[in-house]
């Protein structure tokens, strides 16, 4: 190629795409055009209220403690996260568990309800304010489907022959002496339940005439309260008691198949049976063995 000869075109030369590029980039006809932040804003409230409603649906609710019925534990004006997210998979509530459930038999009634403003029922209908107007209680589950429990004046509960250590009991009550009761066994898809603070907790005790016999359906419990969310400054786990892992605590089985009551003592109609029956046996065999030629003649 001779020297100064031009390869294509001259360099002045500019390709029909090159001012195309050139518009687009200094924001002509081809730019897309950025969307204001304030007509953005609606549309992330939205998504994030609608992210909202799931998490309360499905996931965790906030709740607001209103009695003392489970002091010290709880107090009032305690907000609480109860775990909505395992009872969709078939999870249902374990001994020791501080549990959220609807009213099953109008246990609330003549209990006031507060009457919340429009704000305070838009905030708690999408989870982000405890609900005021729900009838819910919030109790700890002492006993579950199948227990046998009891609790004698003067002592302590005891669940399927096990008495239980209760250092979560307000300082000064007792295990139940204000309301004793049973034994009594637990049907399958109930709960019993009772409030740390006993003497000033209408619980299952309370409740035995009632169409449940004071026992709470697993289909009315919202979820198990994890986590005390609010003030911060009583921010605490609500984990299960030591005394609801025992050895033994959870065997039905054995203590039906034996007889058992709460107390792990079999019945008083049983028990002259099952001695007179620990007699005969020895009786039986040594006659059994005995020739019969020994007998005296008569």
């Amino acid at each position: 190629m001779a020297v100064g000869a031009r390869s294509g075109r001259d360099e002045g030369d500019e390709r029909p795409e090159d001012g195309v590029e050139g518009e687009t980039e200094n924001g002509g006809a081809g730019a897309r055009p950025q969307r204001s932040f304030w007509k953005e804003l609606p549309l992330l409230i939205g998504i994030a209220l609608l992210l909202a409603l799931l998490i309360k649906t499905f996931l965790v609710q906030a709740f607001s403690i209103p009695s003392e019925s489970m002091q010290n534990t709880l107090q009032r004006g305690d907000r609480v996260l109860v775990d909505k997210l395992t009872p969709w998979f078939g999870s249902e509530p374990e001994r020791g568990e501080v549990v959220v459930f609807h009213d099953p038999a109008n246990w609330l009634a003549g209990e006031a309800t507060p009457e919340p403003n429009f704000a305070q029922k838009a905030l708690s209908w999408i989870g982000l304010m405890p609900s005021a107007e729900e009838k819910d209680l919030i109790k700890r589950t002492i006993a579950i489907g199948g227990d046998t429990v009891e609790c004698k004046r003067g002592g302590p509960v005891v669940v399927n022959g096990k008495p239980l250590d209760e250092p979560y009991i307000f300082p000064g009550n007792t295990a139940c002496d204000d309301a004793p009761f049973g034994p009594i066994t637990v049907p399958k898809g109930k709960i019993w339940v009772m409030g740390d603070h006993r003497q000033n907790s209408q619980d299952s005790r309370y409740h035995m005439q009632d169409s449940t016999q004071g026992f709470v359906p697993v289909k009315d419990v919202v979820g198990r309260a994890v986590v005390v969310a609010w003030p911060v400054t009583r921010w605490a786990t609500l984990p299960v008691p030591d005394t609801f892992d025992q050895p033994g605590i959870g065997n039905q089985a054995k203590a039906a198949a034996l007889g058992l009551d709460a107390s792990g003592l079999a019945p008083v109609g049983l028990a002259p049976a099952a001695l007179g029956l620990t007699g005969a046996v020895p009786v039986v065999l040594w006659r059994r063995r005995k020739p019969a030629g020994s007998r005296t003649a008569g």
